[in-house]
């Protein structure tokens, strides 16, 4: 076990959210690409649940509290991992030009 610790010594976690899950497939294959050319060795993408936030709202202002409207927001989620990386890969994701949509939470473990 102890041989395992020293071989993975760091890593880089990124979680990313997003609304639309055409447009978080595509930066997780952008980010998985850029890691790559960089030689990065990669554990992901792993598809997190989808959380869903349900609103119920009133159509009328004060009478009629039977008629109501439900709206929904689905926030997909997806999480990488880079092993041992080196400043050239972090370079590299900073500087990737991401969809105005996509939000990337990066953790150093």
């Amino acid at each position: 076990m102890a041989k395992k610790e020293e071989a993975i010594q760091s890593k880089l976690r990124l979680k990313i959210k997003s609304y639309d899950h055409r447009l978080i497939d595509n930066s997780t294959k952008q980010i998985i690409d850029t890691a790559v050319r960089n030689g990065a060795e990669i554990i992901g993408p792993i598809p997190l649940p989808t959380e869903f936030r349900r609103y119920t709202v009133n159509r009328s202002t004060f009478v009629h509290k039977t008629s109501r409207e439900q709206f929904e927001l689905r926030v997909h989620k997806r999480l990488i991992d880079i092993l041992n990386p080196n400043q050239k890969i972090i370079e590299a994701l900073s500087g990737l030009n991401l969809p105005a949509g996509v939000d990337i939470e990066i953790k150093m473990k």
